[in-house]
Protein backbone atom coordinates (compact mmCIF):
# COMPACT_ATOMS: atom_id res chain seq x y z
CA UNK A 1 0.00 0.00 0.00
CA UNK A 2 1.25 3.56 -0.82
CA UNK A 3 1.97 6.13 1.69
CA UNK A 4 -0.42 8.37 0.00
CA UNK A 5 -3.41 5.49 0.03
CA UNK A 6 -2.23 4.81 4.58
CA UNK A 7 -2.82 8.69 5.00
CA UNK A 8 -5.94 8.50 3.17
CA UNK A 9 -7.49 5.74 5.04
CA UNK A 10 -6.10 7.14 8.36
CA UNK A 11 -7.58 10.87 7.72
CA UNK A 12 -10.72 9.30 6.28
CA UNK A 13 -11.28 6.94 9.90
CA UNK A 14 -10.30 9.58 11.89
CA UNK A 15 -12.69 12.00 10.32
CA UNK A 16 -15.62 9.25 10.69
CA UNK A 17 -14.63 8.77 14.14
CA UNK A 18 -14.60 12.38 15.31
CA UNK A 19 -18.18 12.48 13.48
CA UNK A 20 -19.39 9.35 15.53
CA UNK A 21 -17.99 11.29 18.85
CA UNK A 22 -19.48 15.02 17.65
CA UNK A 23 -22.69 13.55 16.91
CA UNK A 24 -22.84 11.48 19.96
CA UNK A 25 -22.02 14.37 22.01
CA UNK A 26 -24.58 16.37 20.29
CA UNK A 27 -27.18 13.55 20.89
CA UNK A 28 -26.28 13.95 24.76
CA UNK A 29 -26.23 17.40 25.24
CA UNK A 30 -29.90 17.97 23.63
CA UNK A 31 -31.32 15.24 26.43
CA UNK A 32 -29.74 16.77 28.95
CA UNK A 33 -31.15 20.47 27.36
CA UNK A 34 -34.49 18.69 27.28
CA UNK A 35 -34.58 17.30 30.82
CA UNK A 36 -33.47 20.67 32.67
CA UNK A 37 -36.68 21.67 30.39
CA UNK A 38 -38.59 19.25 32.01
CA UNK A 39 -37.35 20.15 35.38
CA UNK A 40 -37.79 24.03 35.05
CA UNK A 41 -41.53 23.56 33.54
CA UNK A 42 -41.88 21.14 37.09
CA UNK A 43 -40.52 23.84 39.29
CA UNK A 44 -42.69 26.47 37.26
CA UNK A 45 -46.34 24.50 38.12
CA UNK A 46 -45.20 24.29 41.76
CA UNK A 47 -44.49 27.95 41.71
CA UNK A 48 -48.05 28.10 39.90
CA UNK A 49 -49.88 26.64 42.22
CA UNK A 50 -48.20 27.68 45.17
CA UNK A 51 -49.45 31.19 44.22
CA UNK A 52 -52.64 29.79 43.54
CA UNK A 53 -53.56 28.56 46.89
CA UNK A 54 -51.93 31.66 48.41
CA UNK A 55 -54.54 33.64 46.18
CA UNK A 56 -57.34 31.62 47.50
CA UNK A 57 -56.23 31.82 51.16
CA UNK A 58 -55.99 35.63 50.87
CA UNK A 59 -59.32 35.56 49.08
CA UNK A 60 -60.96 33.42 51.87
CA UNK A 61 -59.45 35.97 54.58
CA UNK A 62 -60.53 38.91 52.36
CA UNK A 63 -64.31 37.02 53.05
CA UNK A 64 -63.74 36.35 56.36
CA UNK A 65 -62.61 40.25 56.84
CA UNK A 66 -65.71 41.70 55.00
CA UNK A 67 -68.31 39.89 57.35
CA UNK A 68 -66.58 41.80 60.36
CA UNK A 69 -66.26 45.61 58.42
CA UNK A 70 -67.58 47.61 55.92
CA UNK A 71 -65.66 48.60 52.62
CA UNK A 72 -65.64 51.76 50.77
CA UNK A 73 -65.24 51.90 47.51
CA UNK A 74 -62.29 55.00 48.23
CA UNK A 75 -60.77 52.03 49.79
CA UNK A 76 -60.76 53.16 53.91
CA UNK A 77 -62.02 50.82 56.08
CA UNK A 78 -65.23 51.37 58.22
CA UNK A 79 -65.45 49.53 61.33
CA UNK A 80 -68.92 47.57 61.53
CA UNK A 81 -69.54 48.51 65.38
CA UNK A 82 -68.60 51.52 67.09
CA UNK A 83 -66.77 51.09 70.61
CA UNK A 84 -67.31 53.50 73.48
CA UNK A 85 -64.35 55.78 74.52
Amino acid sequence: MSRAAKLTLAGSSLFAIATVAFVHYAQQSEKAAMHAGVLRDMEQQRIKKERQLDFEMQRALEEEYRKVQHVHDGGGLEVAEKRPS
